[in-house]
This record gives structure tokens, C-alpha cells and sequence, in this order.
């Protein structure tokens, strides 16, 4: 089954891939399908937000479309970025500079309490139009630092509950097992393998 995934980010494009191993879906991006303009997110919500990316596509082109809607949420600052963090510090911003923008507004509390989470809620609209809902979350640090050259936006300055590597440092199997966009993947992948969306 061909699904769009409802992102421009080709680095999205790759972890999907890596976590769904689905040989029945064929994953598109909406951009390869014409779809490039910018959805805006009105949502208060990760949930919000992932349905109104995934309705717009769906509406498009008619086919199932997976989005998701993803963020840092830090203890310290009331869950900012959280919805926000694609946008932090304004949308053009390299994440090197968000997280410059990040260390400034965490400097005057100890490092120990920089504490936060990982959050990611998917959308999937079926070949009838109806929304499903799947839900990831990963506890953490934030670093004074960034590590690793693996992963993407905040991947190098956040290290998992438990972990003494960074995102960033983990190999994408290692990172896929423990993530916010794993779980939630993953728990999508079992509802497709229960063929709970078939035909």
C-alpha cells in the first residue's frame, strides 16, 4: 500500500523507513507527490498538530498519510519548545543555533535539573479517511554540549533515561528502541502487521 508521509524533512523520510521495515508500504514523501507548500500547525497540541498535517495531505491526493508531530519538552522551562520546537528560535534557524537559543534560557539553573522529554504523537488516516493515534515519549537530560553526528534536530544534546550515549551518539537501531518516534512508530507498525488496516 502506497502511504505519504505528511513532512518535508527527508531525515524523517530515512527514520520512518528504518523503523516501519514494512515491505507492503511504500512510504512517499508529500513533496515528491507536489504537496510543498507549508501546512500551518495551529494545534496546542503534538496530536492537534499531527492531524492537521495529515488531513491536509489526505485531502490532496486521497491516499493514507502517516505524519507526525514531534518535540523537546523541557522540565524546566513548563514543556517550551515542546509543539514549538521545529520553530524555536525562529523556522529558518540551523538547530545548532536553537540549541544555542536553548542553553541561554536553561544557563541559570544547575545542569542536573535540565531534565525533559522527547515527545511525538503520530497520525495515520487510513484508505477510508478515519484518524489513528499513536503516542511516544523518552525522559532525559539535556547537555551543556553537543555529541554524535547521528540523528537529527536535538539528537546531540539529549541523552535518553538510562543511556550514557546521546541520540546523536546511538546507532539508528539503538536510538529506534529507546525514542519518542520509535515507540509511537512501533506501535503503529504492530497495528499494521495485525492487518488491522487491510483492504
Amino acid at each position: 500500500m502506497r502511504v505519504v508521509l505528511a513532512s518535508h524533512n527527508p531525515d524523517k523520510l530515512r527514520e520512518f523507513e528504518q523503523i516501519l521495515q514494512l515491505d507492503d508500504l511504500e512510504l512517499v514523501s508529500q513533496s515528491s507527490l507536489g504537496l510543498v507548500e507549508p501546512v500551518e500547525e495551529t494545534g496546542k497540541t503534538y496530536r492537534e498538530n499531527a492531524l492537521i498535517k495529515a488531513q491536509a495531505a489526505y485531502d490532496r491526493f486521497g491516499l493514507p498519510v502517516l505524519a507526525d508531530d514531534s518535540g523537546l519538552s523541557v522540565d524546566l522551562l513548563d514543556g517550551y519548545p515542546g509543539i514549538y520546537s521545529a520553530r524555536f528560535a525562529g523556522v529558518e534557524t540551523s538547530y545548532p543555533d536553537k540549541m544555542m537559543r536553548l542553553w541561554e534560557l536553561l544557563k541559570p539553573y544547575p545542569q542536573n535539573e535540565w531534565t525533559g522529554a522527547f515527545i511525538c504523537a503520530i497520525c495515520f488516516i487510513d484508505q477510508h479517511g478515519e484518524p489513528h493515534f499513536y503516542e511516544g515519549k523518552q525522559l532525559g537530560l539535556i547537555l551543556p554540549e553537543a555529541r554524535g553526528n547521528n540523528g537529527f534536530g536535538y539528537d546531540p544534546i539529549f541523552l535518553g533515561q538510562g543511556s550514557e550515549l546521546t541520540n546523536a551518539e546511538l546507532d539508528p537501531a539503538e536510538k529506534h528502541a529507546h525514542s519518542h518516534r520509535g515507540k509511537a512508530l512501533n506501535a503503529f507498525r504492530k497495528d499494521w502487521l495485525s492487518e488491522k488496516f487491510a483492504l
